[in-house]
Formats: structure tokens, sequence, C-alpha cells
């Protein structure tokens, strides 16, 4: 159980609004090259926090690459605040934000609240002034939906993940397919 939530709600089969407004992200795009800083700007967001693995680089690579340095770069030159919020180890959030100079949380436990309300408290912003992006339903877009930020799912980066992730994301398919059938994929 997730937050209370039963199995068969999380997976969509006893839905109602407030399940939805957990599980649905506010965007769905279909890569994160297809995310639109500026326009997030101009929309009156001041702070991105980006889950890492399969979100803003593959899982499990230590060390930024030409993507990941262009979309923090970009999020920094316009005045956006940054924070990373990873379920990942210590050892391997700290050496990827930290080659990058962005503040972070590890370990987190997404989806539960702690980690963003950290995040909050690092980057110093309302709520509503945040977008989360992430690669996962269960536990990017459930966390920061909890804490009413503006969400954006991105399809992964790749198909290399942990067997768990593998695993539940069967069941996000599930959340997916009911998604795309109420709201098409949209271009930020």
């Amino acid at each position: 159980m997730i937050a209370g939530l039963s199995f068969f709600a999380i997976i969509g089969m006893d839905t109602g609004g407030a399940l939805d407004m957990l599980l649905y992200p506010d965007i769905y795009l279909d890569s994160i090259d297809k995310l639109d800083i500026k326009k997030l700007k101009e929309m009156g967001f001041e702070a991105l926090i980006f889950d890492i693995d399969n979100t803003i680089i593959g899982w499990n690579i230590m060390v930024p690459d030409e993507r990941s340095r262009r979309i923090i770069n970009e999020a920094v030159s316009v005045g956006m605040k940054v924070c990373f919020i990873s379920n990942g180890t210590k050892k391997r959030v700290v050496e990827f934000a930290s080659a990058l100079g962005v503040p972070y949380v590890c370990n987190a436990g997404k989806p539960l609240k702690i980690p963003y309300r950290k995040a909050l408290k690092l980057l110093k912003v309302n709520p509503r002034k945040v977008a989360a992006i992430g690669d996962q339903v269960f536990t990017d877009i459930i966390g920061a939906n909890r804490l009413g930020f503006f969400t954006i799912l991105v399809q992964p980066i790749s198909t290399k993940e942990n067997e768990w992730t593998r695993f539940v994301r069967r069941f996000e398919r599930f959340v997916l397919n009911k998604y795309s059938r109420n709201i098409k994929k949209n271009d930020l």
C-alpha cells in the first residue's frame, strides 16, 4: 500500500477524482528534450525539481552528460532554482549533483512528502512555484502531486533500469493507458 491507497486504486481499477489527481501529471512529454524551461519561467515557476535516473540522464550513469548539463545550465540562466530528488544512494546522487553544482535530496523515499519538503527548504520557494520533472508515476508524480507541485512526466531516457523499477513499470502502463485516453501527450 502506498500512502493509504489500495493496489487496485493505484493501478487505476478503482479510481476517483482525488486518486486521478495523485496519479496523473499535469504534462506528459515524449522526451526530456521537449521540456521548455523558458516557458515554465514565463508561466511563473521559480524552481525545478528533477529526478535523476532516466529523467535527466540514463540509469546509474554517474557523470553528467551534455544533455543534463544543457538542461541545468538553461534553468539557471533563466533564473530558475534547481534541486534533485532521488531515491538513489548518497554516493550516486552526491557525485552527479555536485558535478552540476545542484542541491539534492538522496535516499529520498519517494513518494513520501519528506524529501519534497526538504527540497522546498533548500530552494526557499512556495510549492505552487515548483515544477517537478520525473519519469515514474509511482514515485516522482505521486510524490510531487502530494505537495501540490506542477508535475511533468517524461518518457524514460533509457530502458536500462533496476529490477524493481522494471516490475513497477508494468502497473504504470495501466495508469498511462488510462491517462492517454483522457489527455494527449504535450509539448512544453
